[in-house]
């Protein structure tokens, strides 16, 4: 028996031993494979498994997908993060339902067409649903197969991408792909693990040179880090009566089509009273006459992929409502669980629920 054979048949035994039983396992529906897929991007398993379930109970298939209002499709994503792949998932299912006639993509070609599907995504789909030969690079399989062959080119640069790309798919088991990628990706999550991995009871020990030579923890090996940036953001909570004023992000950065309380941002951080001077609050507020604070600031810092928020919500009373307010959605207060928030603006809203600071009765219905 080959190297490579013997890869595949002990990884696969390990896998029908050790395997988590997941829903998106017990089906070779493309569209709810898909949906797992979008959902664990970016996110552990023990997170998105609730997400998965709420979301494809509300939208079963892709007509339902396709059909709902893209504020619905958000609301549902809400708290998963990077939301623009809650965006992508809504124009693919319309891409699918105009292009495709409502029928999932059967091949590769066709999955990887659909807007927010990359090369992993569409192997993962291709191989799961219809048993198509296409091997799966997900961060999982780079850390097995980078360890596995002590491979020390960065797989985050164009030259590791299409080594490991290729490493993977002289290795899978095309007789049985689904049953071989999902064991390679279980391995990584399971066994294989970024620190301390377990490599006593690893069914590739046999053959794995990191392992071997005491050093698997220096694999897989990155480039370098991203830049992480700092930005300060000062959220005003006008209440007006019952209401407060909203806008929906449209421009292309963070949180696209999500909502948000009136936002000033800054170069640094403000105390309210340095915020008051700053050109922007003047003309926002311009006409409001008295302000008066109705809590302490709550502050919270976000740490994203690429940024740190530094945020700080300042709830406020008006004399009178700034006609610049008048460019801004007024909501009942009652009615803000309808809109979908980024995270961040979340944590505001868990602090008003456990009274950190006192809490109008109407708030959020109470």
């Amino acid at each position: 028996m080959s190297d490579n054979s013997k890869i595949a048949s002990r990884l696969e035994a390990w896998f029908e031993q050790h395997k988590r039983r997941l829903p998106w396992r017990e089906t070779t529906d493309p569209y709810r494979i898909w949906i797992s897929e979008i959902v664990l991007q970016q996110t552990r398993v023990a997170q998105g498994l609730d997400y998965y379930r709420r979301f494809v109970a509300r939208f079963p298939d892709v007509r339902s997908l396709a059909a709902a209002d893209e504020d619905e499709v958000l609301k549902y994503w809400e708290g998963l993060g990077y939301y623009s792949r809650a965006r992508n998932l809504h124009a693919a299912a319309r891409q699918i339902v105009s292009d495709f006639d409502g029928c999932f993509p059967e091949t590769y070609a066709g999955i990887r067409s659909l807007k927010g599907v990359g090369d992993y995504t569409a192997a993962a789909i291709a191989s799961f649903a219809f048993g198509l030969p296409h091997a799966v690079v997900d961060g999982n399989v780079y850390r097995v197969l980078a360890r596995l062959f002590a491979v020390d080119t960065p797989i985050d640069t164009a030259e590791g991408k299409k080594l490991f790309a290729a490493l993977a798919e002289e290795l899978l088991d095309r007789r049985a792909p689904a049953l071989y990628n999902q064991a390679l990706m279980e391995l990584g999550a399971l066994q294989c693990l970024p620190r301390a991995p377990l490599c006593g009871g690893c069914p590739l020990a046999f053959r794995c040179e990191a392992a071997a030579s005491g050093k698997a923890e220096a694999f897989p090996v990155k480039q370098g880090k991203s830049v992480v940036r700092p930005r300060y953001f000062n959220y005003l909570v006008i209440h007006a009566g019952e209401d407060t004023f909203i806008h929906r992000r449209s421009e292309r950065d963070i949180w696209r089509n999500l909502y948000e309380f009136v936002l000033i941002e800054s170069d640094g951080e403000l105390s309210f009273e340095a915020l008051q001077q700053t050109e922007a609050y003047r003309a926002l507020m311009s006409g409001a006459g008295q302000v008066m604070y109705l809590y302490p600031p709550f502050k919270r810092r976000h740490v994203l992929s690429h940024r740190i928020i530094h945020a700080t919500f300042h709830t406020l009373t008006t004399e009178h409502v700034p006609p610049a307010l008048l460019a801004y959605l007024r909501v009942p207060r009652k009615e803000l669980p309808h809109y979908a928030f980024a995270r961040l603006t979340g944590f505001y809203f868990e602090a008003l629920r456990k009274g950190l600071f006192p809490e109008p009765p109407s708030l959020f219905g109470r």
